[in-house]
């Protein structure tokens, strides 16, 4: 199952802010499905590579909206109290205030547009052709997408939802950060847990920066009570400690990124504060040095071995993961324009494989898994995701 809606679409370019971007990948993965797909042996092109459903279509699938309702996007979905499940109260309220005193300035630090010395930054304003602040409710409409793809991935058979957009996992606690006001991925699963007692989910972020953002957030929840904490490693450094669950849910993080460049540069590793992103760890933390893309998928495949270790000592009875959550970053694509992004250089071929694998390894446990498209930057950025999913509807998976 497919999540498109052009409502939530992003084009950056409107507010001013000069991202190598695409305005619409989503359309541009669709139309690539769409013109190389043929079925049957008469070689007719399908009129769309589905089931592809919008905002709309996926609430009337849920059975949370009547099929006739109109909905332009979904920032009814996300609600403040959402936000604050998983974000400081005072930074959410201030990206709620009326007059929008604080959400310019978040907006800013979130997107880089201001430098250190107050000059805009990749930031025209004058070519605007919407307010900046407006902004911020297509990015409410984001994070409603990728909670309704935890939905639809939860509900559908099979249990398959890519959503062509989300990833914003930069968001930390108290601010934005690295183009991302909030965090989706975290908000999105806060809701899920608040609705729905799953024991354990997976994320599993395989975009080229770290997910600083997510592993801070996941970090305060724990220590706020509110999830499961890790066992602590026994004396024998290849061995954990079983501890029996207490009833919190888990959530449990990898984390998949280059060795170096943003955030682990060492301009915002000098900057950064003991306990806060980029610092915190994911659970399991992967990097990748430059020149060693070769051992991409070996390593992939011992981290979510390690995701196993640590769900076996928290639940000894055997537990898999009730979702996964994949943030699919198409930013370690060879062609990517990124610079920060230019430290990992997967080939088409290696993307493929790197997405075929973990869709093999949900798909064949029956793990529902939810996908996000994440970073992804310049004219080819569509490329990685079009052609995994094209594959999967070649295979009759999709």
């Amino acid at each position: 199952m497919i999540l498109y809606d052009p409502a939530l679409n992003m084009n950056f370019h409107d507010y001013g802010i000069m991202l190598p971007i695409a305005p619409d990948r989503g359309r541009q993965i669709l139309e690539f499905m769409i013109k190389s797909y043929h079925s049957g042996a008469k070689g007719e092109p399908m009129p769309y590579p589905g089931p592809v459903l919008n905002i709309a279509g996926a609430l009337a699938f849920l059975g949370t909206r009547s099929p006739d309702q109109k909905m332009i996007a979904s920032w009814e979905v996300i609600t403040k109290e959402d936000l604050e499940r998983v974000h400081n109260k005072q930074f959410v309220d201030s990206l709620y205030n009326k007059q929008k005193k604080g959400l310019e300035p978040a907006l800013l630090t979130a997107f880089e547009l201001i430098d250190a010395q107050g000059n805009p930054n990749r930031y025209e304003p004058q070519q605007a052709k919407k307010p900046l602040n407006d902004l911020f409710r297509t990015i409410l409409a984001q994070a409603g997408g990728t909670y309704l793809a935890c939905r639809l991935a939860l509900a559908a058979d099979p249990g398959f939802c890519f959503f062509m957009g989300g990833g914003m996992h930069h968001a930390r606690y108290d601010s934005g950060s690295g183009f991302c006001l909030i965090n989706d991925s975290v908000i999105a699963i806060a809701k899920i847990l608040s609705e729905s007692a799953l024991p354990l989910i997976w994320i599993i972020d395989i975009d080229a920066h770290k997910g600083d953002g997510t592993a801070e957030l996941i970090h305060f929840a724990r220590e706020r009570g509110n999830l499961q904490k890790l066992p602590k490693a026994s004396a024998k450094k290849s061995s954990l400690e079983t501890q029996a669950s207490n009833g919190k849910p888990c959530i449990l993080t990898l984390s998949m990124h280059m060795a170096r460049g943003w955030p682990l540069d060492s301009e915002s590793l000098t900057a950064a504060k003991e306990g806060r992103a980029p610092l915190v760890c994911s659970d399991i933390d992967i990097e990748i040095g430059q020149g060693e893309e070769t051992a991409y998928i070996p390593r992939l495949e011992a981290g979510i071995k390690e995701l196993e270790r640590f769900s076996a000592a928290i639940f000894p009875a055997g537990q898999k993961p009730d979702l996964v959550l994949v943030v699919d970053g198409a930013d370690t694509y060879e062609h990517d324009e990124l610079p920060s992004s230019s430290l990992l250089k997967l080939s088409l071929e290696q993307c493929l494989q790197r997405d075929n694998y973990v869709y093999r390894y949900v798909t064949d446990r029956s793990i529902p898994s939810a996908w996000i498209q994440a970073g992804g930057y310049g004219s080819r950025a569509w490329e990685p995701p079009a052609h995994f999913l094209l594959n999967l509807k070649q295979k009759g998976l999709l």
